[in-house]
């Protein structure tokens, strides 16, 4: 099945289960916004529980705040949004729709891709076992025509894009044959620059307002607050502050689903080191974070560095994690060795001192920045992806599972009564409320116990318990794993400790010890 008709049906799976649904769907939604369903809901907070108790639990020198999403507007101003935050948008004549010069070029680089990946995998189902898939990149030259190819746009696209030339911009489109999804057409307009920030105004009056903007990052928060942080907590260099929140972005191509929209949230830590130090601390920061994604079980091989070979002006290291999504690998996440840009810049725009004394070595200075930053929405896209399965089972029959994390699931226990009478469904009922505060149960008494088991699993529930007949004599369920379907009779009074460690968020922690 090709991948594009994959995504689709996750796309169509998070609808019809409850996780995302369209935003303002009855008047016919609103473009790049969507709402969590009440199993949508539970996976993005299990998602985040994950990351703020690996952030703040596991090291003593992480503490989170929760900064307000209005700040005063010179922010933007002192950290150069309001200038140099801009997207570089093209229009196509004949179509008269818009879209980014770069996700364009982009895209074509990942079509160069696509056909390198079709060329191995074509190879490989040819030669089987003994396929030698490096010797084949190496000497085959379709491959070796579509990397050279890739290269010499990328290298193209990256100097264009560091120096913000738009005109090289657009000419690499011109070059590249890259024609409009829509009309078909290579009829482009010149590009040009868009900022991305949503602005409103704050005062009771109209004389008296100000413009404010929604941030369209959380990291600012964290900054502007790195002191009262430090001071309150007698924070020692080194030392990090962590967030979650809601970040806002105009994004004018906004598309495949929820990997970009305009009201998102990120998860972001900023840590804070001595000048000098931060490249030191960089590699390790990188290693950590490609930990605590592998540690989910999705195989390193759909994890990847993309390190950038342009930096932004503020940044001496950066490189991003890229995981494998139906449409190509995709950043999740950022890790930047900021310098100390942001903080110098708020200490000259503000006028106020902002530096670290440090009693180590009786001086003061403004600390340099590493920064990790993930986007939850993205984060919880690459979670679906990985998980949705078809499979054919050995009865001639097929079902779909979501195979989560058990740690992530929305719901990690469902009872049920083998029939609604004779007592089985308040036996259920009991056993609910004896492990609800420990974990997320559910009950469900319709259809047959098959359907039951298959609705289930399309929301990767771990694990389900049949009550039956014999439970109300032997007081002992049937347990179901969600991957092996493989059932064994348990206690009831072993339920708790047999499930509890498998799906807390412990169980993910203790991998990264």
């Amino acid at each position: 099945m090709a991948q594009e008709d994959v995504f689709k049906k996750i796309v169509s799976h998070c609808k019809e289960y409850g996780f995302v649904f369209p935003s303002s769907e009855i008047y016919d939604g609103l473009a790049a916004v969507y709402d969590y369903g009440q199993n949508g809901i539970e996976l993005k907070n299990n998602i985040k529980q994950y990351w703020w108790k690996s952030m703040v639990l596991m090291h003593e020198n992480i503490v989170g705040i929760d900064s307000a999403v209005f700040m005063h507007p010179t922010i933007w101003k002192a950290s150069g949004h309001v200038d140099a935050f801009n997207d570089p948008l093209i229009d196509n004549r004949d179509s008269k729709k818009r879209y980014r010069a770069d996700v364009l070029i982009e895209d074509q680089i990942g079509k160069y891709e696509d056909k390198i990946a079709k060329e191995v995998a074509k190879a490989a189902k040819k030669f089987g076992d003994s396929f030698d898939e490096q010797k084949f990149c190496e000497t085959n030259p379709r491959v070796l025509e579509n990397k050279k190819k890739r290269d010499a746009l990328q290298e193209r696209y990256a100097e264009a894009m560091g120096a913000m030339d738009l005109e090289g911009l657009k000419q690499i489109i011109i070059d590249e044959g890259i024609v409009c999804p829509i009309s078909g057409t290579k009829n482009w307009t010149d590009v040009r620059q868009f900022n991305l920030m949503f602005s409103t105004e704050m005062g009771a009056s109209a004389d008296s307002s100000m413009k404010v903007y929604l941030r369209p990052e959380t990291a600012q928060g964290i900054f502007v607050n790195y002191l009262n942080v430090q001071k309150t907590g007698r924070m020692k260099i080194p030392f990090g502050i962590a967030q979650i929140g809601k970040a806002f972005r105009n994004e004018i191509v906004a598309r495949q689903f929820i990997f970009r929209m305009r009201e998102f949230e990120q998860m972001e830590m900023q840590f804070f080191v001595k000048p000098g130090t931060e490249l030191e601390w960089f590699p390790r920061w990188r290693e950590t974070r490609m930990k605590w994604h592998q540690a989910l079980g999705f195989g390193a091989e759909n994890y990847r560095f993309h390190d950038h070979e342009k930096l932004a002006h503020y940044a001496n290291a950066a490189t991003d994690i890229e995981f494998r999504m139906p449409f190509g690998f995709k950043e999740v996440e950022g890790i930047h060795s900021r310098t100390d840009f942001d903080l110098s810049q708020h200490e000259k725009f503000s006028g106020k001192q902002i530096k670290y004394f440090d009693p180590a070595t009786n001086e003061s200075y403004v600390p340099y920045v590493i920064e990790t930053s993930i986007g939850v929405d993205r984060m919880f896209l690459s979670i679906m992806c990985h998980a949705y399965t078809e499979e054919q089972l050995e009865n001639g029959e097929s079902r779909v599972v979501l195979k989560l994390p058990a740690a992530l699931a929305p719901i990690k226990l469902a009872v049920l009564p083998l029939v609604k009478k004779d007592g089985l469904p308040e036996k259920a009922r009991e056993i609910i409320d004896a492990l609800k505060f420990h974990f997320n149960c559910t009950y469900d008494e319709k259809d047959t116990i098959g359907k039951r088991y298959r609705r289930q699993d399309a929301i990767g529930t771990p694990y389900c318990i049949t009550v039956d007949y014999d439970t109300l004599k032997d007081n002992c369920v049937t347990l179901r794993n969600r991957d092996t379907m493989e059932q064994e009779r348990v206690s009831i009074d072993c339920l708790n400790s047999l499930i509890e460690d498998k799906v807390s968020i412990a169980s993910l922690l203790k991998k990264l010890q």
